[in-house]
């Protein structure tokens, strides 16, 4: 009795450590981290064991007006966590029995094609929403990507695209098919996907600020502007416009409603007394369907593998299930975690994507609510990545020094100029225009790629877009005739490079 009773009393003084840190320590860690990052704006949502622990906001929505501060009502866009919400819709209407995640995508889209015939007839909703269908990591965002198709037509551009991998093969993430199963919701319901979610949702959580549709996020007033980095220093952007890609990433929402979202997730599907959600459709979202890839960490030993469900990614951690997913957009990343055995739920948002704060905060409370021994994780996070971040900005101005310092092609700069298609994509065309360069892409009208000579037929592209980037991009010349264009972009939109074909000019 007398060891039980010390155990007792050491695990009473545990847990009372681990809130310690949240109540007497999370607002200076916050705020320093922050500075550390040079993060405008921060929001954070802590729910555990059916309450809310916490949703508050810290710094400023706009680098530009420092008065307009971010509280827990302040809009983000959440990009991929829209995926869990998707996921989970799904679940529900096989729960219903009005699909099952194993039919055929053919069977409720139609025309539904992939490259290959044989992937085509046998893809699954399943397949679509857990990233095995063969496309790497982000391909074909370069075209999807905050671009004037519409959704119909981002489905339609899945069959022009060839995949690096072989259906089921190999993870690879994929916006594209997660929008794709989403369409199948308003095939199966008669609704929009944007009014299935706030109908069996978003209404019933009381999440009333929460919306899928850039327009009511651009006319709303409490909303963060993005952030992002360009030469070193950070400089307020204008939001991307994701509702072609709804089911994958459209989502706006704040710590306050969010925090609803998390007591539905842990709740076992009831919040404030009432079943929103069968237990067994959570559940569904939870089970691994596809493997993401072993985690080798020298900082996270006791992570050893990675799985996705729906709209989940499901890792070890510290002898706990954790559930996960981050969202990135142009100036802003955002992440939730939920371990399910400790009823803990924790959400931060930031207004910049060149931090990694947005994660190393969600591990950090998860390992002060675990009991983890402290180690200041946003700090080591920093240390590591500084010298990788110099690199890559010192390798950029070198590029911009030597493109500065040419004296230019050997041939006329008409000679690149003319109209480029590349058979996924479309069409790019390439102006002379006082003197210099201008590269403009048909399905992203509101960018110019602005070419300086760099070497040999080789030329350095700064994007107008600053999330796109700097790249460089080699012209293919056949004797005196240019022929093809390479283009790139950032890896935060799409690892893959593109071949354009000039055909006129």
């Amino acid at each position: 009795m007398r060891y039980t009773l010390l155990f007792l009393g050491l695990l009473s003084f545990s847990a009372t450590a681990q809130n310690a840190f949240v109540r007497d320590s999370l607002d200076t860690y916050v705020t320093r981290e922050m500075q550390r990052w040079n993060i405008p704006g921060l929001a954070v949502a802590i729910v555990k064991d059916g309450k809310i622990v916490l949703t508050k906001g810290y710094g400023i929505r706009d680098m530009t007006k420092p008065g307009e501060k971010v509280d827990e009502n302040t809009l983000f866009q959440i990009a991929s966590n829209t995926k869990a919400f998707t996921g989970t819709a799904l679940a529900k209407l096989e729960y219903e029995k009005r699909l099952s995640l194993d039919d055929k995508a053919t069977r409720w889209l139609k025309d539904f094609r992939l490259y290959d015939p044989l992937a085509t007839q046998e893809v699954t909703i399943r397949d679509l929403i857990t990233h095995r269908i063969g496309f790497d990591t982000f391909e074909g965002d370069f075209l999807n990507w905050n671009s004037n198709l519409t959704r119909e037509q981002v489905v339609a551009g899945m069959a022009r695209l060839k995949p690096t991998n072989s259906f089921r093969a190999k993870y690879g993430y994929c916006n594209a098919g997660f929008l794709a199963a989403g369409q199948i919701i308003p095939a199966v319901t008669d609704t929009t996907w944007d009014d299935y979610l706030t109908h069996h949702f978003f209404r019933p959580l009381r999440m009333t600020r929460t919306s899928t549709r850039i327009t009511a996020y651009r006319a709303d007033a409490n909303v963060v502007r993005p952030h992002t980095m360009v030469d070193g220093k950070l400089i307020a952007i204008e939001p991307a416009s994701t509702d072609n890609i709804g089911p994958a990433a459209s989502v706006n929402s704040c710590v306050k409603d969010l925090a609803n979202w998390l007591l539905l997730q842990l709740g076992n599907g009831q919040f404030e007394g009432r079943m929103v959600l069968p237990a067994a459709v959570l559940q569904k979202t939870r089970q691994s369907n596809m493997v993401a890839g072993d985690i080798q960490s020298s900082l996270f030993p006791t992570m050893h593998f990675q799985t996705y469900g729906l709209g989940w990614f499901m890792n070890d951690y510290n002898g706990r299930k954790v559930l996960h997913h981050s969202g990135g957009t142009n100036g802003s990343v955002t992440n939730t975690y939920m371990v399910p055995e400790l009823q803990l739920g924790v959400i931060v948002l930031t207004n910049t994507d060149s931090n990694s704060l947005y994660d190393m905060l969600c591990r950090q409370l998860l390992e002060a609510y675990m009991d983890v021994p402290y180690r200041n994780l946003s700090q080591i996070a920093w240390e590591r990545s500084q010298p990788g971040e110099q690199k890559a900005l010192a390798e950029i101005r070198a590029l911009q020094a030597k493109a500065s310092a040419s004296a230019g092609p050997k041939r006329a700069l008409k000679a690149y100029t003319g109209m480029f298609r590349n058979d996924f994509y479309g069409d790019l065309s390439i102006r002379e225009e006082a003197g210099k360069l201008n590269l403009y892409l048909s399905h992203h009208p509101q960018v110019v790629g602005r070419l300086q000579h760099l070497q040999d037929e080789t030329f350095l592209c700064t994007w107008s877009d600053p999330t796109m980037g700097v790249k460089e991009l080699p012209f293919t010349v056949e004797g005196d005739q240019v022929k093809a264009i390479t283009v790139s972009v950032n890896d935060f939109i799409d690892y893959k490079s593109y071949i354009f074909t000039k055909t006129k000019g």
